[in-house]
């Protein structure tokens, strides 16, 4: 920021008194390092912003690189694959997938993010006496009744 010397700041204290007032000094310069307290927090604030986006951008960078690595060794390796299964069918006489020959699939490289499965289906799959024994809902009911069912039971015979 701005590089203040005492002799500098000395006179500031020197024309802020004759300015404002011996009275209300103190309470100008308590709000000044207020402002200036509050100014400094926002502009770490921002630096740490700055530098956590440039972090991000690195991430995503570093990310990307690795992608296309895996999807360059995997087109190798799929290529490597079929020449040895047509090399293998060539030798044998027999036209057998890859699969067949060497007891493994090619791999796949589907979409980064999985599928969300239905919730509601996972819910319904859950066998009855987990649901009682783990106190998960099995039915929809009202805020008036479930007030009932756990309200403790009323003592009539004191």
């Amino acid at each position: 920021m701005i590089d203040f010397g005492i002799d500098k700041l000395a006179l500031i204290g020197a024309v802020a008194l004759i300015v404002i007032g011996p009275e209300r000094l103190p309470k100008v310069a308590r709000t000044v390092g207020v402002l200036l307290g509050k100014a400094q927090r926002y502009v770490s604030q921002v630096q740490s912003e700055v530098n956590r986006s440039i972090e991000l951008e690195e991430l995503k960078k570093m990310k990307t690189d690795i992608d296309s690595a895996a999807q360059g060794f995997g087109q190798s390796l799929n290529e490597t694959l079929h020449e040895a299964s047509d090399a293998l069918s060539g030798h044998e006489g027999s036209s057998a997938s890859t699969e067949d020959t060497l007891g493994y699939s090619t791999p796949y490289y589907g979409s980064p993010t999985p599928k969300r499965k239905n919730w509601r289906l996972k819910r319904t799959a859950m066998p009855l006496w987990y649901k009682q024994t783990h106190g998960i809902r099995r039915h929809a009911q009202s805020g008036a009744a479930r007030v009932a069912r756990f309200r403790p039971p009323a003592n009539h015979g004191h």
